[in-house]
């Protein structure tokens, strides 16, 4: 692990049994508190990125990365939202997570076909909400050109259910 990854995973807390018991929440809080360490972390996930069209960001807290992807990729954002927070018509999928079932949708006008998109998220578990999105993108025409996470939890090998390039800057 390099440098700029130790030093966020120093940074990440561990918080047990949130939002439900027998899960270790992964709160990244204090890598967003660190304004240097925040700014290096999104300039890593900025690195070696084809070109983009558009940015997919899962809610909540992947919107807080991929606006400064936007800014450095020169992409315009697509927020991918739970059901019912988009005011315009959208496209849906439902999906299962670690610790229940949601349902993830973006504006149905979002992305064209043909658009090259990239997902963005601040974590990568058992990769539920990553593949409802990739599943919405192609839906919808566009081309997923791969996946960057800041936290990947390696042991449940969710990458492997994506069928496109993943990054994460720290494994666990």
């Amino acid at each position: 692990m390099d440098e700029l990854a130790q030093a966020v995973n120093r940074a990440i807390r561990e918080v047990p049994d949130f939002p439900r018991p027998g899960i270790l929440f992964k709160d990244i809080t204090p890598v967003l508190a660190d304004a240097k360490l925040f700014r290096r972390a999104l300039d890593w996930m900025a690195t070696d990125v084809p070109p983009v069209d558009r940015i997919v960001a899962m809610e909540s807290r992947g919107f807080l990365f991929a606006a400064g992807l936007v800014d450095r990729l020169g992409a315009g954002l697509v927020p991918a939202r739970k059901l019912g927070h988009l005011p315009h018509e959208t496209v849906r999928t439902d999906y299962h997570l670690e610790y229940g079932s949601a349902t993830l949708e973006i504006h149905a006008d979002a992305i064209r076909p043909g658009m090259r998109v990239l997902v963005v998220d601040d974590l990568l578990a058992t990769g539920g909400t990553a593949v409802a999105a990739i599943d919405l993108i192609q839906r919808l025409g566009g081309e997923v050109v791969g996946a960057t996470f800041l936290i990947e939890l390696g042991f449940l090998a969710g990458r492997a259910r994506l069928g496109v390039p993943v990054r994460s800057l720290v494994v666990c």
